[in-house]
């Protein structure tokens, strides 16, 4: 069935333009960020002897600046860091967690009928407590090689000389209808008579400057306590839609190391973020079920291989929807979900035509849970960085939805990652696993990647922003570079398709659209989106690899053509 569905429920992050992109090459280091300012500012800490979590904390401070509607310092990102000398992948959580008032009923109305969407994410009750800071600081403590004062220099220095606002943050301030409801993001991005400033005005934001200058001095303390978190409590609780966000909830919030979750794909290994992020489960069950269906034998962008993915992808995604939460209040049967034979009985239910709407599956050690419904979250961004010693950062960021709650302090956007839980508690009578509670962090889809080849040595380094398909776009990303030989600029460029268990989605204006007869008469039901991912990816230059100048060792970047990024390296 042809069908011009708009997007997956709510589109993430509009579509402004695209701008192809070339590979970008280099021997030693290498930053890929959504923004050339933020990917300047990681070479310069690499150049100047950083190590990758050093550069990630100055790429991740600009971003904040320049690319407010995706995420920044009141928001929350998983991080995987790749260790050269000691061989061994990290993972590190720095998701929002929900206020101790919180209830499994936040975002019900007084019937019993959740609210709607927006209404919700434009309120306090949106609004998580922030997890960046806490978890960089402690991935730097463990990794860093500079002082964690030098690495906020560089989104300091541009905070008070200010940017020039670039023609994609503009187009997304124009969309927006909430925004300039907030005294201080008015003063920042309008003109005195309420006009947007125009592309290339330049954007000073004094106010950040200050709060990194603090954070800079004291640490994340600085965030979590004192003035700052008490301007942060204030805004939310006096929100007309006020939260329930306290000094204490920032004060006790911690950042957590987690154990990866790895699996195999054709005698790769692949490592990427456990639960609370249904990330590297969806793209490893994405893949597991690709394996098992011979898919390398599908051609290229050919309506076969569209189909066996978009099939594999629902079925992935049915088990995310029941199954993914918070580790610490629902049990996650994370082997269960990529044990092989597991895997193999959910290929099984690929057919030559399409399951349209799929179940999820029981695995091994599944709980009794609801499934539940899905969130777009689209104010998100990723960053991939290798320095010189071979070690490596993939961190995927989130404020969700673009320009977070709206709530603007001290020169930074809150939140509204508890938007990101299910809305409604219970279904068919069981609880959802999703569901809201007290300090628990919500389902996420981030999936920032590591890929290792046989031998052990790093690969990739890859992620996306994007919403619900994130695991759509990496795993489409993976095939392109290991079954059909593309490069990861190719292969990041290459027509987004999918599915997230609904439609089967086809990138618009791409040449996917002209198998949109065949499939249909599979029985897909397609949608036509712009599906702006921000795919970043790295990937190690092997003697005999075509199209580059460089011997083996060095390092290929590729940047999205959808939006802003960029890839630097010497």
């Amino acid at each position: 069935m042809l069908g011009q569905h708009s997007a997956l429920g709510l589109e993430p992050e509009a579509a402004t333009g695209r701008a192809e992109k070339q590979p970008v090459y280099a021997s030693r280091q290498m930053v890929v960020a959504a923004h050339p300012l933020a990917a300047d500012a990681g070479l310069e800490i690499l150049r100047a002897g950083g190590a990758a979590i050093d550069a990630a904390i100055a790429v991740q401070l600009v971003l904040g600046l320049v690319e407010p509607q995706s995420s920044g310092i009141g928001g929350g990102a998983f991080l995987l860091h790749w260790s050269e000398q000691e061989r061994r992948v990290r993972s590190y959580d720095g998701r929002e967690t929900a206020p101790a008032r919180a209830r499994a009923e936040r975002f019900l109305d007084s019937d019993g009928t959740p609210r709607e969407f927006y209404d919700a994410v434009v309120s306090g009750l949106a609004v998580g407590v922030p997890g960046l800071l806490r978890m960089l600081e402690l991935a730097h403590r463990r990794h860093g090689r500079l002082e964690w004062r030098e690495l906020f220099a560089p989104a300091i220095r541009l905070a008070e000389e200010g940017f020039a606002m670039s023609p994609r943050l503009h187009a997304l301030l124009a969309r927006d209808r909430f925004l300039r409801a907030s005294p201080g993001a008015r003063r920042l991005y309008y003109r005195d008579d309420g006009q947007l400033q125009p592309v290339d005005a330049r954007i000073a934001n004094r106010e950040y400057a200050q709060t990194l200058r603090e954070i800079a001095s004291r640490g994340a303390d600085a965030f979590y306590t004192g003035p700052i978190a008490q301007e942060i409590v204030r805004a939310v609780r006096a929100h007309p839609k006020p939260g329930d966000l306290s000094a204490d909830d920032l004060a006790s919030y911690r950042a957590l190391e987690r154990e990866p979750v790895c699996g195999a794909y054709r005698e790769r290994r692949i490592c990427g973020m456990g639960p609370p992020s249904a990330g590297a489960i969806t793209v490893l069950q994405i893949l597991g079920i690709l394996e098992r269906l011979a898919f390398d034998r599908a051609p290229p962008g050919s309506a076969e291989a569209v189909h066996l993915f978009a099939e594999a992808a629902r079925l992935a995604y049915a088990d995310r929807a029941r199954y993914v939460a918070d580790p610490a209040f629902a049990e996650v049967p994370v082997q269960g979900l990529l044990e092989s034979r597991y895997l193999r009985a959910r290929a099984d239910l690929v057919g030559a035509r399409s399951i349209g709407s799929a179940r999820p599956g029981r695995p091994d050690g599944a709980p009794d849970a609801a499934p539940a419904a899905e969130t777009v979250s689209s104010g998100t961004s990723h960053v991939s960085i290798v320095d010189s010693r071979g070690d490596a950062v993939a961190m995927t960021s989130s404020i969700e939805n673009a320009f977070g709650s709206r709530i603007f302090v001290r020169g930074f956007l809150l939140n509204n990652q508890l938007t990101d839980f299910a809305f409604v508690p219970r279904r068919e009578g069981l609880p959802a696993a999703n569901r809201v509670a007290a300090g628990k962090r919500p389902r996420s889809g981030m999936a920032p990647t590591l890929v290792f080849a046989r031998d052990g040595s790093l690969q990739l380094v890859l992620g996306s922003p994007g919403g619900l398909p994130i695991a759509d776009y990496v795993a489409k990303t993976l095939i392109a570079t290991i079954d059909w030989g593309s490069d990861i600029q190719e292969a990041i460029a290459l027509p987004n398709f999918g599915s997230t268990n609904g439609p089967t989605f086809l990138e618009r204006g791409s040449a996917l659209e002209d198998l949109a007869e065949t499939l249909a008469e599979r029985g897909h039901v397609l949608s036509f989106a712009p599906l702006t991912s921000g795919l970043h990816g790295i990937e190690r230059v092997r003697s005999g690899d075509r199209g580059g100048p460089l011997p083996a060792g060095g390092w290929r970047g590729g940047a999205d053509p959808r939006r802003e990024g960029v890839a630097r390296g010497d």
